[in-house]
């Protein structure tokens, strides 16, 4: 099945106003590539491709201080007229570690926020070249403990808390179970962020992600040549974010993990025309070797990045709805 008509299209645009692919630039190029891509999704009428912001949340701003002084700034979606506590969702957007920001999934946290009630928290991570591993993951760590240890501040509950991301972002929340599991016990030390260890998680949702950075999987040569993302992004990212022989740490590689036990339950979509699909299936099965409850979908038609592109692929508010429904039923109250 072909990638459809319109989706060819829009790809021909943008990669034809965005230039060579970021992913595949020497290192002190990638951020300005980074940056004219991000001014690409401010532009007028922007919103029709890439989805309004839900008029149901109220959008805040807000640091979070971590251990050496470093300000990371998180945007909160905070759903209107619903009160008591709600359920929190930490949020990590993709862009291949190298690229992105909160505004990009806008449409998709707020949308969450709104339709879930749930305080949806998007990070804004330090990326790469400039920061590579651990720091994405240690940001997205902290930013979680940080919800967690702020739940009172927040109006949240800590017992009812996920994490959530696409692509990169994906990787980092799959990374961010993992490490809530192994650094279980609470806080310690001086009470900093960084002293904080194992929020506990009850869900993670997984948007086509990278789960291993080493392995090659069938779908990257059936989608060798996809829109948006192509098989040689795929290198050009890892080499952007690790070093070669890093790569295979379950921190960067989570497929790789010893044991995916005691990790929450997780729901993981993905998309046909995406060289990452396989990734999607080949974690739910660890996941569900180690006894963790999965639900796992494949979007037809729909290509990567497709919750940054609502407007171009009509499934992403099909996996919206499966997302919603996942957030609600599983961080009810009941």
């Amino acid at each position: 099945m072909a990638v459809p008509l319109r989706t060819r299209v829009f790809w021909k645009i943008v990669s034809t106003l965005e230039g060579p692919s970021i992913f595949q630039l020497p290192k002190e190029q990638v951020r300005a590539a980074s940056e004219r891509r991000r001014r690409l999704t401010r532009l007028p009428g922007a919103s029709l491709l890439a989805g309004r912001t839900h008029r149901g949340v109220g959008i805040e701003d807000r640091t979070c201080t971590l251990a050496d002084g470093t300000a990371l700034p998180l945007r909160l979606y905070r759903p209107r007229q619903v009160s008591g506590l709600l359920p929190a969702v930490v949020n990590f957007h993709g862009g291949g570690f190298a690229s992105g920001d909160p505004q990009q999934s806008q449409w998709w946290c707020s949308s969450v926020a709104a339709r879930a009630e749930a305080v949806v928290v998007s990070v804004d991570y330090r990326l790469a070249p400039e920061h590579v591993f651990p720091v994405a993951a240690e940001d997205c760590y902290a930013a979680t403990a940080w919800v967690a240890q702020h739940a009172a501040e927040l109006g949240v509950d800590p017992s009812r808390l996920a994490v959530m991301g696409d692509s990169a972002g994906g990787n980092l929340a799959a990374v961010v179970a993992l490490l809530a599991r192994d650094r279980s016990g609470g806080a310690s030390g001086d009470g900093g962020v960084a002293a904080w260890v194992g929020p506990p998680l009850a869900l993670q949702v997984l948007i086509y992600p990278v789960v291993d950075l080493v392995a090659s999987f069938a779908s990257e040569l059936e989608n060798e040549f996809a829109p948006v993302l192509c098989k040689a992004d795929l290198t050009g990212a890892t080499g952007l974010y690790c070093l070669a022989e890093q790569a295979a740490d379950p921190y960067v590689s989570p497929l790789r993990a010893p044991s995916h036990a005691d990790l929450p339950p997780a729901l993981i979509q993905t998309a046909q025309h995406d060289p990452l699909r396989d990734q999607g299936p080949a974690y739910a099965a660890a996941l569900r070797a180690a006894g963790v409850a999965v639900r796992l979908t494949n979007y037809i038609d729909a290509v990567h990045g497709y919750i940054s592109i609502p407007g171009i692929v009509p499934a992403a508010r099909q996996a919206l709805a499966e997302t919603v429904d996942m957030v609600r039923e599983t961080l009810s109250t009941g």
